[in-house]
């Protein structure tokens, strides 16, 4: 191969990270590097969703990508409207069918480390991968002379690497994001330096989720007919507190998992609750936002719901009480050669289920300006500029509208409950009603008319 035009350095190999490098292998001259923290590349959690919207944008990995993903979700990709989510409200003894959502398309549905398998199956020859690189900062050169000298990473070990360009995928807890903030903070009245800085640490939402999965033979042999195995989201609403359940790993297992929103404490330091032990992940850095639930623990916000929800809940062996953390709407997702994606950037509430699909939409268009032969070593910055700029906006939205889904979800608004439907449906149909190709087609048009002004 040529001499590259320069190497990208990602730190973070999640969902994010991982499409951006398979994205990127559709330019040869372009040499990727992942970090990963872990000893190895894993995912936590269980069930993913992926809308229609960044779906198109998976299906453009190539048909080979795509016919993986759909042999590990069981089911083919459908644009006709299609029976997604039945709400509930189940607080009570006898539950209440309230509306179902209707979708362009379906959601796709995978167990977290069948999605993430894929993408490691198809990582190209172009990109060598790093274990055990938990990034502690970074040095990035600014004089004149200088300006394009590579950026210098360092580790936690000690140890040091160099990039041309450097992306933060490294998740809520981004080493990316706060080095950038003191960049962008550098040299601001004291009022904004302060305003940058703020954005350096996530915030507790008040909200905290349950999550486990249950096999699906326990339910059935209770419940044969249970409504999950139908096909769908199954949604038990109640007052501050509702859960979710579907099938993930071709029906092998129920992936449950549910919600407390507590708004007087948005914004607070989380508490944890000492009765309850935390739970460590090699190489993960949010140990103290996740504990072990017994069974008793994990069932006990949804106590009182209905009989259909209890089947579900007793089920449970054990699960996992994740502190919902997010990070503040960030002045720029970008700084000289270095860049934000997924949760470093925008890490939201879940109750669009949007946050994986944010991650990918940023990847790809990410992969585009950078891949895109108008873009060399010294018109990086325009090219990050661009992806801050269609980007940005747009996850703050949808992080707002998902924030807006669990108030509702909670029933903590004035929504009468017989017009719940469709003050949700209107708030979500971005996920199925539009698609990421005009932002691309104007990052292209960006790209390569140097002269359309991007401030």
């Amino acid at each position: 191969m040529s001499t590259p035009k320069f190497r990208i350095a990602i730190c973070g190999g999640g969902v994010g990270g991982l499409t951006l490098a398979v994205a990127l292998s559709r330019y040869p001259d372009i040499v990727v590097d992942v970090y990963e923290a872990a000893q190895s590349f894993y995912e936590i959690g269980a069930g993913i969703g992926v809308w229609p919207r960044a779906f198109k944008v998976l299906q453009k990995l190539g048909h080979d990508f795509e016919q993986q993903l759909l042999q590990r979700c069981g089911y083919e990709f459908t644009e006709k409207y299609v029976p997604a989510i039945k709400y509930r409200k189940s607080d009570q003894s006898a539950g209440i069918q309230l509306f179902e959502l209707m979708t362009k398309g379906d959601q796709m549905r995978f167990h977290r480390a069948d999605f993430h398998g894929v993408l490691l199956s198809h990582l190209p020859p172009s990109c060598t991968t790093h274990n055990g690189k938990r990034l502690k900062s970074y040095i990035q050169p600014f004089k004149h002379r200088s300006r394009n000298s590579p950026i210098t990473l360092i580790f936690r070990d000690g140890s040091t690497a160099t990039c041309d360009v450097l992306i933060g995928a490294d998740g809520i807890k981004s080493a990316v994001r706060p080095c950038m903030m003191r960049e962008l903070a550098e040299g601001m009245a004291p009022n904004q330096k302060q305003s940058v800085l703020s954005c350096i640490d996530p915030i507790w939402s008040g909200v905290t989720a349950y999550r486990t999965l249950i096999p699906a033979e326990k339910l059935r042999a209770r419940c044969p007919d249970h409504r999950v195995f139908r096909g769908g989201i199954i949604q038990y609403l109640g007052k501050d507190a509702f859960f979710l359940a579907y099938s993930v790993s071709l029906g092998k297992y129920i992936n449950v998992a549910g919600f407390t929103l507590q708004r007087d404490l948005v914004g607070t330091a989380y508490e944890a609750d000492p009765r309850i032990p935390r739970r460590s992940f090699e190489g993960k850095a949010n140990s103290e936002w996740v504990g072990e639930l017994t069974a008793e623990q994990f069932v006990e916000p949804f106590k009182n719901f209905e009989e259909e929800a209890k089947l579900l809940l007793e089920c449970v062996e054990r699960g996992t009480l994740w502190a919902v953390h997010t990070v503040k709407t960030l002045p720029s997702t970008n700084f000289g050669r270095v860049a934000l994606l997924g949760d470093a950037a925008h890490a939201m509430l879940p109750f669009q289920g949007a946050g994986a699909g944010m991650s990918i939409e940023d990847a790809y268009l990410l992969a585009t300006v950078l891949g895109h032969k108008a873009t060399t070593l010294d018109t990086v910055p325009r090219a990050l500029a661009i992806y801050d700029k269609l980007r940005r906006p747009f996850s703050s939205d949808v992080a707002l509208r998902s924030r807006l889904n669990g108030q509702l979800c909670a029933l903590q608004t004035n929504a009468p409950l017989h017009k719940l439907g469709n003050t949700i449906t209107k708030n979500w149909e971005w996920a199925w009603l539009t698609e990421l190709d005009d932002a691309l087609e104007e990052a292209i048009k960006l790209v390569e008319d140097s002269s359309i002004n991007i401030s």
